[in-house]
């Protein structure tokens, strides 16, 4: 049971507030305005997983716990466990996000024969760790970089590159994200089917707008 809340710290709601407006007002924004630029090698790419896994993983994610939770949503960030609960989630849902993306856009290239193999793929995967695990403000607690890992040497041995992109690529992630969230079970029973649902739907978005800004004879 969630224990009674405190009163409202006016700092975390002004940080908090702050996150949401530069996540899902500023950052898409910017790049409206920019556009996104074409990925034509592996670092742009490794940037553009790590930012659309961060952005798929944020607007579900509170978007799910707000639609939930109604007008009490501010009030539960005065509740320690809540707190904790939802940076656990957030950690590991984005981190599945991660490898979900790796492996479509991976699988996507070799169809087209941009052959980039799984050494590429593990090399890729432990940059973006390293650099989670090494950010200065909140960095990714060493017990779920351990678990994530493993959960990715796990699934790439049995990755089929010629047929993953299209043979539902998102399903991890988005069951991630029914499973993590930090919400009664018996709410989540009820829920299941449209939370997965609606990760998916912002999933073809990104998979849309990938198709378009990957330059396939470039990226090797």
């Amino acid at each position: 049971m969630i224990k009674k809340l405190k009163n409202i710290d006016l700092n975390k709601v002004l940080e908090e507030t702050k996150n949401f407006f530069i996540i899902f007002v500023l950052n898409p924004f910017i790049y409206l305005l920019k556009g996104e630029k074409k990925i034509e090698n592996i670092d742009i790419l490794q940037d553009y997983i790590q930012r659309k896994s961060a952005f798929i993983t944020q607007e579900t994610l509170f978007g799910y716990l707000k639609t939930r939770i109604g007008t009490n949503y501010v009030k539960m960030y005065e509740n320690d466990d809540f707190v904790a609960s939802i940076n656990i989630a957030k950690w590991n849902i984005y981190l599945i996000a991660i490898q979900d993306m790796l492996f479509f856009s991976f699988s996507y290239l070799y169809a087209k024969n941009r052959y980039l193999n799984k050494d590429d793929a593990k090399i890729l995967f432990q940059k973006i760790l390293n650099k989670e695990l090494h950010e200065k403000d909140h960095p990714l607690p060493s017990d779920i970089y351990q678990k994530r890992l493993k959960q990715f040497e796990e699934r790439i041995q049995t990755v089929s590159w010629m047929t993953y992109y299209k043979d539902n690529p998102f399903k991890t992630s988005s069951e991630s994200l029914h499973y993590w969230a930090p919400i009664a079970d018996e709410l989540k029973n009820l829920d299941k089917e449209i939370v997965i649902n609606s990760m998916q739907l912002k999933w073809k978005n990104i998979v849309e707008e990938f198709i378009k800004i990957i330059n396939i004879n470039k990226v090797v």
